[in-house]
């Protein structure tokens, strides 16, 4: 068994469906969407995404008093507005785009250095690819060993998710090859997937589960040095026509049936 993927639901329904979780993760809160209203007369941007509340000036200071300060896992979006759906156990079952991203070769470069020098290293693949998942909208699911994991819900990026985790995908191979020079592969897939709060306390965790997740992870494994796969689940979302691109039929583990991925290389990244 795969260690890295998260469990998937037996059948759907499983994992519980919060209508609270559900309206922040889609965006359709009215509460929120009244919250947004007022915190909008407050100075000043950068905002949380999902309540407005500001980071900065005057208006800033007094957010972060009350709790309101940005979330450590994505600087976007308000602490108070995820610790909620942590403290009520939310989350639902919902179409969100995913990106799988890691480093290639990792343990022949930790062999050949010292294990403070490949921390380093990993360090500034993870602040970089971070920042740019951040600036594409997405939540920073976690690192597992070399990897990262980006979750892009419709409540942050509207009905572009899937523009969204493409487009943080070619980033990344630019970062990576132009700045890092690191070798990564990835992958970017569009599907339904439970997206909320799971454990309970201290051990509780905000992420994604389900079988869309497993299919990313499965891309980015398969996915060469410097290539971006994207699934036409992924591309349809996105409306992007990928007729120019290499498509390959990929025959992924725990998959019966083929799936079909555009590919991405290195040379089609987003130019600086």
């Amino acid at each position: 068994m795969d260690q890295r993927l998260p469990p998937t639901p037996d059948e759907p329904g499983q994992f519980e469906d919060d209508p609270y979780a559900r309206s922040i993760l889609l965006g359709t809160n009215s509460i929120m969407r009244a919250g947004r209203q007022f915190f909008r007369r407050l100075p000043s941007g950068p905002r949380c995404k999902l309540c407005a509340s500001p980071f900065s000036s005057i208006g800033g200071a007094a957010m972060r008093v009350v709790g309101k300060g940005p979330w450590p896992n994505n600087p976007s979006i308000c602490a108070m507005c995820w610790k909620d759906m942590v403290k009520h156990k939310g989350g639902a079952e919902i179409e969100c785009s995913l990106l799988f991203a890691d480093v290639r070769g990792s343990t022949t470069l930790a062999e050949g250095m010292r294990p403070g020098e490949f921390k380093r290293l990993m360090s500034t693949f993870f602040i970089a690819a971070t920042d740019i998942l951040v600036t594409h909208e997405a939540i920073v699911d976690k690192f597992v060993g070399d990897e990262i994991i980006g979750i892009f819900v419709p409540g942050l990026t509207g009905n572009d998710h899937s523009q969204k985790a493409i487009d943080a995908g070619r980033e990344l191979l630019r970062v990576a090859r132009e700045v890092l020079d690191l070798p990564i592969g990835a992958g970017v897939h569009t599907g339904l997937a439970y997206v909320g709060t799971v454990g309970d306390g201290p051990m509780a965790d905000f992420t994604a589960m389900g079988d869309a997740v497993n299919v990313t992870a499965r891309l980015a494994s398969a996915a060469r040095a410097g290539e971006l796969l994207v699934t036409a689940a992924a591309l349809t979302s996105a409306g992007i026509d990928a007729t120019a691109l290499e498509r390959r039929s990929l025959e992924l583990k725990g998959k019966t049936e083929l799936v079909e991925v555009a590919v991405f290389a290195e040379s089609d990244a987003i130019p600086a």
